[in-house]
């Protein structure tokens, strides 16, 4: 089976601190496992997002906060992009 390699931009690394200090680590890292499995895993359900983040996919973290992710087919990688609400 192949596995998917995670890349992390330098906001979903700062994200990430917020994250661990929220509680949502578990959650988040639940996640990750998943779409270092299967980034079209479903479920749990994934959205296709437009606007500025267009051609990404978002998944819940919880009801306010989200992970947002493209997926790198050509390199088996998946681009995390937030880690956090991105509404603000």
């Amino acid at each position: 089976m192949v596995t998917w390699t995670l890349n992390y931009t330098k906001q979903a690394q700062k994200d990430a601190k917020k994250l661990a200090s929220s509680g949502l680590k578990t959650k988040a890292q639940t996640l990750f496992a998943i779409l270092e499995e299967d980034p079209w895993q479903s479920p749990p359900p994934l959205e296709k997002l437009v606007g500025d983040l267009s051609g990404a996919y978002s998944r819940r973290i919880n009801i306010q906060h989200r992970l947002a992710y493209q997926v790198l087919e050509a390199e088996k990688a998946v681009k995390i992009l937030r880690l956090w609400t991105y509404y603000e």
